[in-house]
């Protein structure tokens, strides 16, 4: 049976997941039995397009790739309506999609429109499936009881490293272990800036070139001052230690007050600058902050260099488990879209 699919939203995810479908087709068949049927796309700046029959995927990715919309979308299914003005709350409704791809843009402060669109899904009995952390960072115990009482689930694995499996890990090998504490580094943009200020770099400099590779946006605000790390924080302690955590609760400071002067002396004591995020169970209940800190050489997550991820979980079963990937990237996000709808079609497989 054909899972069928819309994307709110075709941005760099978006295109990275439909690549994947494009070059895994036959595998995903012959080992899992999956076929994947791309029935609507609605983006604000791309224009839309919806066919029942299916679309075609490599045409869809032409087009914007040409600077071209969507709207010019040529359908080669005969006696086929195409909908072509279909906006993202009518794109999610009116498709005929089970799977919707929540990929719009992300706002940690408000969660808007994703939070919308997730209810709108859930309302209309369609799974959603998102890497965009606002509603996860802000609503994730009311949407996931929405999702629950309508039978249809609410993924958000690409959320917290991207294509890296934290979220499955935890619930999945991990299952059975209680954590205690979760570390890491939650920003490749960051990691990426103070792995450049330790070969002599200045801020400034290397916030440009950060800029320049597409690491960071034209205001860096989200990650230098540690809002993108907190909003993953947040939904670490809401999905997995089972704590309604909100930004108030976490002590957030950003790399912005980082020189070259601190650097170099960490250095000459053998210590390293990572902004940290920590998660930790107390006595007074859950410590929780995004800040930087000077780590021993000796320490695992002071060897994590360039923009790459890395969290540790502390756990009473297996000690110390820590995972290092990717927390950004065109496929790596795309491989989480394509992850947790695996999931979904399994469960509904079995």
């Amino acid at each position: 049976m054909k899972r069928r699919i819309a994307l709110i939203g075709f941005g760099t995810v978006g295109q990275g997941f439909c690549e994947i479908l494009l070059q895994k087709e036959q595998l995903l068949n012959e080992k899992y039995g999956f076929e994947a049927e791309i029935v609507a796309i609605s983006d604000t700046l791309k224009g839309s397009i919806s066919c029942k029959k299916g679309l075609d995927i490599q045409q869809c990715i032409d087009l914007v790739n040409n600077g071209q919309k969507l709207d010019e979308y040529k359908c080669e299914h005969g006696n086929c309506e195409c909908g072509r003005d279909w906006d993202s709350l009518a794109t999610i409704q009116n498709s005929n999609a089970d799977i919707i791809c929540e990929l719009a843009y992300t706002d940690v402060k408000t969660g808007q429109p994703a939070i919308t669109h997730c209810k709108t899904a859930f309302k209309n009995g369609k799974h959603i499936v998102t890497s965009n952390k606002g509603p996860a960072a802000l609503q994730y115990s009311e949407l996931k009881k929405l999702a629950e009482k309508n039978k249809v689930k609410f993924m958000i694995e690409g959320t917290v490293m991207s294509g890296s499996p934290v979220i499955n890990l935890a619930e999945g090998p991990l299952a059975g272990c209680t954590i205690s504490a979760i570390k890491g580094i939650l920003n490749g943009t960051t990691n990426y800036m103070l792995t450049e200020m330790e070969k002599g770099m200045g801020y400034a400099e290397v916030l440009k070139k950060a800029q320049e590779l597409g690491y960071a946006e034209a205001d860096p605000t989200g990650d230098v001052e540690g809002f993108d790390a907190m909003a993953k924080v947040i939904i670490l302690a809401n999905v997995l230690m089972d704590v309604p955590l909100g930004a108030g609760a976490v002590h957030r400071e950003g790399i912005t007050k980082i020189t070259s002067e601190m650097i170099e002396s960490a250095k000459n004591e053998n210590t390293r600058w990572k902004l940290i995020s920590t998660i930790e169970k107390t006595e007074n209940g859950i410590a929780a902050s995004v800040k930087p800190e000077k780590l021993a050489l000796t320490d695992p997550l002071a060897n994590i260099m360039g923009a790459t991820n890395a969290l540790t979980f502390s756990t009473d079963l297996l000690g110390d488990v820590t995972i290092v990937g990717a927390g950004a990237g065109k496929l790596e996000t795309g491989f989480s879209i394509l992850t947790d709808i695996l999931a979904i079609h399994r469960q509904i497989k079995n």
